[in-house]
């Protein structure tokens, strides 16, 4: 049994236990454990970090633990990752990449114990085979990660290789796309469930609407890309061939239940091309509109969930000579009335670095999360838009 760290964005922490909990119901031999800051500890077989890399959506990667020490200086930690058999995963011949992070470290620098972590992995190989591993940062075969905190040092091989976030679907994408796994996390907070009426009025490029429909069809996130366990030493094709033969796709939805619309045209044809390029074989009804235009797009409530523009982003095909500020404040005003007078029953959530937000909109949230997008503090507004709301509104004294 290995112990396996599923890092993710910050906040999304309880999502990911919750979905690894799920994956491991797949599972005889693999175990949920503790959350930290970032991430969710597991353990089970390596045949169960195949199957996190597979079904993950919030998962930014899948390390395996090698080794824990305490430690004192750099010395200790070049010693560690010198014990440790790397010629049992992989070969001289692949390329190696290290990284490390660190929390509360008394070492003065990170640069020096990443090359003294690389020195170690490469003087392993020299001293057996008086060859080493070349250094690639940019597509290593092999990634290396180290942690410290105060006390203790922690060394893993990644077995995801590229991010868990890049699906092997994505061709293109706007000015500031949202990060798959934030976006599939976003949307296990917001309770949606594939058969719910789901609605991202400002879809920029789709990414949104490409997790949600992959859920709907059954396609697992790791469907269409290789993973650095397939390039491991002893790795056997046949239980990993297994495991994806055995996904079952769920029917095709008879009527749209995933809906977008964009102010640009480009944006739209985008999501289009994403939606394609995911192998999504059902109807994601798109239109170009401008957000305080839209109106519901089923009778049934449902959940309207989006990231909205922000700066720059607000004025793409808006007044160019009215300040910033202006922009905004005209922007959430005419989208807050949309809001109340359209989307009655509907579960508002809005995604946004703009802590003011909720100010802009003159709504109060019934509950906001803090998420890292990420080094950038974000937030998760929800409105509940109760039916009945505007007549409400409209029943208020005026003021003299």
């Amino acid at each position: 049994m290995a112990s396996y760290f599923c890092p993710c964005p910050r906040g999304m922490e309880a999502a990911l236990a919750e979905e690894l909990g799920e994956i491991a119901l797949l599972s005889t031999t693999m175990k949920v454990h503790n959350q930290v800051p970032g991430g969710v500890h597991c353990s089970g077989e390596l045949l169960d970090s195949y199957r996190i890399n597979l079904h993950s959506r919030i998962a930014s990667r899948v390390l395996m633990r090698m080794a824990v020490t305490g430690y004192q200086n750099e010395n200790d930690i070049y010693d560690l990752v010198l014990a440790q058999q790397w010629e049992d995963w992989f070969t001289y011949d692949h390329t190696i990449r290290v990284d490390v992070t660190a929390v509360k470290s008394p070492l003065k620098s990170l640069e020096f114990t990443t090359l003294k972590i690389k020195d170690a992995i490469c003087d392993r190989f020299r001293d057996q085979f008086d060859k080493r591993p070349s250094v690639n940062t940019k597509e290593p075969d092999m990634r290396i990660v180290g942690f410290l905190d105060a006390r203790q040092f922690i060394i893993y091989l990644d077995t995801s290789g590229e991010a868990l976030f890049k699906r092997g679907w994505r061709e293109e994408t706007g000015d500031a796309p949202l990060r798959e796994n934030l976006a599939a996390g976003l949307l296990r907070v917001s309770g949606w469930k594939p058969g719910m009426p789901l609605f991202d009025p400002m879809c920029g490029s789709g990414t949104i609407l490409c997790e949600a429909a992959q859920m709907v069809q059954g396609i697992p996130p790791g469907a269409r890309r290789r993973f650095a366990f397939e390039a491991f030493n002893d790795f056997d094709p046949a239980p990993w061939n297994e495991m994806k033969n055995s996904i079952k796709a769920n029917p095709l939805p008879e009527s749209p239940t995933i809906f977008g619309s964009d102010i640009s045209g480009d944006m739209v044809a985008m999501t289009r091309h994403n939606l394609k390029c995911a192998g999504i074989m059902f109807d994601v009804p798109l239109k170009q509109i401008e957000a305080q235009e839209v109106k519901a797009p089923t009778e049934q409530p449902g959940i309207l969930l989006t990231n909205p523009p922000y700066g720059e982003r607000i004025g793409v095909r808006g007044d160019s000579t009215l300040p910033e500020d202006e922009l905004a404040t005209s922007f959430y005003s005419a989208l807050s009335t949309t809001l109340k007078q359209r989307f009655a029953g509907w579960t508002v959530f809005l995604f946004t670095a703009d802590l003011g937000l909720p100010k802009l909109l003159r709504l109060k949230e019934s509950r906001k999360t803090p998420f890292f997008n990420g080094a950038l503090e974000c937030r998760l507004f929800r409105f509940d838009m109760v039916a009945g709301f505007n007549r409400r509104e409209a029943a208020k004294p005026k003021e003299v």
